[in-house]
């Protein structure tokens, strides 16, 4: 194999198993080069990620060592994202009664969705995440992305249980915005105890959903490493429940009645 071909194939294998430790060993054996040959193929290949603002590669010395892409997004490239996404929010057709805005089209584009899910992987990038939760329905697609960036599992919370899932641990809580009674559940197969976890929303006012999910993870022992949520909203009438989090854009100002809205980036920066 030449080796530029060389380039290309590991490049592809490196982006396709992001946050999983490569031996030295299986470069060498799969694409039939000395372990120095590798050596300086990967060292080009981390200035181009670095160069390029979409991560780097992690040396791991040692007998159980190798190399681990993390992907990492430029804090320039995920400003300008964030800014346009900024301006697509404050269009006044995304008004919805309660001030809610209108933010399925996002969470249907591939692109959108896999940014959000890059941006949120490179801040909690050194955590040690071990699982990603997040609640149906709309903070799925969020969660899948962000966990594929991380190469760890997704856990769903649900709102009732599925006789497919077997035996559940179930808690009620109070909604942030509605201030009604809901209930959440969670099999008992799905998380470990003691795992650490990624809280992943799209959509946060008062937090009482978030509020609800660490609730339940307690009964799994499981630390709370992060929480992520795309959209943050101020609610004047509501006094918030989580403060530890991270926030991509923020809406201060709904005015329905005008029917404007302002946008900003969130806490991330």
């Amino acid at each position: 194999m030449k080796r530029s071909d060389r380039l290309v194939a590991m490049t592809h294998y490196l982006i396709e198993h992001p946050s999983q430790l490569v031996s030295l060993p299986f470069f060498s054996e799969t694409y039939h080069a000395a372990k120095s040959s590798i050596s300086e193929d990967l060292a080009i290949i981390n200035q181009r990620f670095q160069e390029e603002g979409i991560g780097y590669l992690e040396s791991i010395a040692g007998a159980a060592g190798g190399v681990k892409y993390v992907p990492e997004m430029a804090k320039e490239k995920s400003q300008q994202f964030l800014d346009a996404m900024c301006d697509r929010l404050e269009d006044s057709n995304r008004l919805l009664p309660g001030g809610y805005l209108f933010m399925s089209d996002l969470l249907g584009e591939p692109a959108t969705v896999r940014k959000v899910g890059q941006i949120f992987a490179s801040a909690f990038a050194k955590l040690d995440v071990e699982v990603v939760v997040t609640v149906a329905t709309k903070g799925i697609p969020l969660a899948y992305a962000v966990a594929s960036f991380l190469n760890v599992p997704v856990v769903i919370v649900r709102r009732d249980p599925k006789v497919t899932e077997g035996s559940t641990v179930s808690i009620n809580y109070v909604s942030g915005s509605s201030r009604k009674i809901q209930t959440m559940v969670l099999p008992k197969r799905s998380l470990r105890e003691g795992a650490k976890v990624c809280i992943i929303d799209d959509f946060m006012k008062a937090g009482g959903t978030i509020n609800g999910m660490k609730e339940l993870l307690k009964e799994f022992e499981a630390d709370v490493v992060a929480i992520g949520v795309l959209a943050e909203a101020e609610d004047e009438e509501e006094e918030r429940v989580v403060d530890q989090y991270t926030s991509l854009v923020q809406i201060t100002n709904v005015d329905v009645k005008n029917k404007k809205i302002e946008v900003h980036k969130g806490n991330l920066f």
